[in-house]
This record gives structure tokens, sequence and C-alpha cells, in this order.
């Protein structure tokens, strides 16, 4: 395999990470009735649509058909793929249901 064939496929697999990484931030935004995109914009203000967000909201289950997605579990990934503001804004959401 060539260099650029592995930097090719490097790419492709964090690019397919990232979108499991948002298709358990919606998930979780649908199990908790919450809305991604206002989440989204809550943590980035002023940033264009996230058409990769967008596209994968569309593949969420409906909360009556969901496997749980743990509050831990959704921070850590966000964390993991660098988005504490994101998490922030979850870890926000989180203590607003715990009151």
């Amino acid at each position: 395999m060539s260099k650029e064939d592995v930097e090719k496929r490097i790419v492709e697999n964090y690019k397919n990470d990232e979108k499991m990484m948002i298709l358990i931030f919606v998930q979780w935004c649908v199990n908790h009735d919450l809305d991604p995109v206002v989440l989204y914009e809550d943590a980035y203000p002023g940033q264009h649509k996230n058409n990769v967000l967008l596209e994968t909201i569309e593949q969420a289950v409906p909360k009556n058909e969901a496997e749980e997605v743990s509050d831990q579990t959704v921070l850590n990934v966000l964390q993991l793929f660098g988005n504490d503001d994101l998490a922030f804004t979850v870890q926000a959401e989180i203590e607003k249901r715990g009151k």
C-alpha cells in the first residue's frame, strides 16, 4: 500500500468515526427530547450549517425504538473528537434534567 493510499484510508476512517460520533450525539438528543441542531448552534454560534449533522438526523431512530445512549458515553465521544464546546452544552442539559 502506498503512502497516499494509507493517508486516504486514515482520512476515510476518521470521517466514518466522526459520523458515528455525530450519530451518538443525535440519538442521545432524540432520546432526551432535545433538538440536536439547537444544541449544536448553542455550542457553536455563528458557525454555518453542519451538513453531516443534518444528514445524520435522518438516520436516528425514534425514541421508543432506540437503545439507550448514556450521558457519559455522549460526553466521552464528544470530548474524544475535540468537541469540548458541544460537550459543555450537553453537560448543561444533563444538569437541567437533574434539577
